[in-house]
């Protein structure tokens, strides 16, 4: 089979680690994923969590050669609204030069490619390669933190290397040296014991759904800046070096509102819109629910309501002290008459990465190689927070090499990875084990 028709297969795999209804399809992902790897070569096994399986495969050419630890995840988010899909989710479609499935870009498509490259190099792979392939960082990678600090020994390497990102723009490859973080929260309220009939109780009974509007309005001013105290005490300065960086990138904020259908784009004055997405923390509320939501009208005061909302973090911002500023801040704003629970979805912290390492001049080699011209180098406003996790507990240099696009709907409608995209990122593979064999 082709590369193309082994990574169609891959993506008829429902694993959608979110939803239980397809735990076995998850461990089936994982049990393709172990059949392939072990077919070239690799000690491949999948390992069970109290969760969803991680699978580790390792391929080792030379105790002298360097190692080369690749991440990825083969989970991919639930494909809701499916009346938005053009096609099936669950059924991959090439069209137009693109690659239709959920899980396409995001990150079936792009773990692939590096399986493939390796496949391609054959008895020409020069570098020992571990394959650390997780089925749960669509659900917060709560179980490969305890993996990872259990198996440090076993996971050493030269190198990490992730493909889950973006290029920064088509033909323009790219190397990220920076993840945001993230905190997300959940506010739940309640008033009265019951839904209430707005002629007789409105005016005396607590509306929830009116406490969590409050509430929400009171966590950013109209200024795009989060009102919570404290919340920028520990964000990092941005060297002048990085703005001048970023002020160089071509960038079209007219065309980029139009890309993602706005009229224009809000946030925190001082900042371009850049900076805003790749340095700059965040809040957005995420969800909001309560009350009717049925055609006609009903006449109710609802009992319960509530919101969530999600943090985007920079350095040296620890997710922890702000889930717990936030939480001290959402207490002292909750208006009289209302219960509240704050619940807890994930955490994640900022990481920034070695622009001068050898193994990352080594990426921007191969990717200059691949595409005939230098790559750029960006931030993400996305999170990886396993990223975080290995640069603490493996220590080694890491190499974010994204090879998607941003148009790819990751999370959405039609998410698509450009076949351009998946034949450069193989090569781009290729060539970077090539270069760190020769070291």
């Amino acid at each position: 089979m082709s590369h193309l028709e082994n990574l169609l297969e891959f993506l008829r795999i429902p694993s959608v680690s979110a939803n239980p209804d397809h735990k076995a399809d998850v461990e089936r992902a994982a049990r393709w994923l172990e059949a392939k790897l072990a077919g070239l070569g690799f000690a491949a096994e999948v390992i069970p969590t109290p969760g969803h399986p991680i699978v580790y495969a390792e391929k080792m050419v030379s105790p002298s050669a360097p190692t080369v630890l690749i991440y990825g995840h083969y989970d991919v988010q639930p494909p809701d609204p499916l009346e938005l899909w053009h096609t099936p989710p669950f059924e991959p479609v090439v069209r137009d030069g693109r690659i239709y499935a959920r899980g396409a870009s995001d990150d079936k498509g792009q773990v692939y490619a590096h399986i493939a490259a390796v496949e391609n190099l054959g008895d020409g792979l020069g570098v020992n390669v571990k394959f650390l392939i997780e089925g749960e960082e669509e659900v917060s990678s709560v179980h490969l933190e305890p993996f990872v600090r259990a198996n440090r020994e076993r996971l050493q390497a030269d190198v990490l290397l992730i493909s889950d990102g973006s290029m920064y723009a088509p033909g323009v490859p790219s190397l990220e040296y920076g993840l945001r973080g993230l905190v997300y929260m959940e506010v739940r309220l309640e008033g009265a014991a019951r839904d209430l009939h707005s002629g007789t109780y409105g005016g005396a009974a607590p509306n929830p759904v009116h406490a969590a509007a409050w509430m929400i309005a009171r966590l950013k001013g109209e200024d795009g800046r989060v009102l919570v105290p404290g919340f920028y005490d520990a964000v990092r300065p941005l060297s002048e070096a990085e703005r001048e960086n970023f002020a160089s990138l071509p960038f079209d904020a007219a065309a980029f509102a139009r890309s993602i259908g706005a009229d224009a784009l809000p946030g925190e004055p001082g900042w371009g819109a850049l900076e805003r997405t790749w340095v700059r923390p965040t809040l957005d509320v995420n969800g909001i629910w309560g009350g009717y939501q049925g055609e006609g009208s009903k006449t109710v005061i609802p009992a319960k309501a509530g919101f969530k909302f999600s943090m985007r973090l920079v350095p040296d911002q620890d997710p922890h002290a702000i889930r717990e500023a936030v939480t001290a801040y959402l207490h002292r704003i909750l208006p009289e008459g209302y219960r509240m629970n704050v619940l807890y979805h994930g955490t994640g912290k900022p990481v920034v990465t070695d622009l001068e390492s050898a193994p990352m001049r080594a990426a921007a080699r191969a990717l200059e190689q691949t595409w005939g011209r230098k790559p750029v180098f960006t931030r993400a406003g996305g999170s990886i927070p396993v990223v975080a996790d290995f640069q603490e507990l493996l220590g080694m240099p890491i190499v974010l090499l994204g090879m998607g696009l941003n148009d790819d709907n990751l999370h959405s409608p039609n998410e698509k990875f450009d076949l351009e995209c998946f034949e450069k990122g193989i090569q781009a593979s290729e060539n970077l084990l090539r270069l760190l064999a020769q070291g």
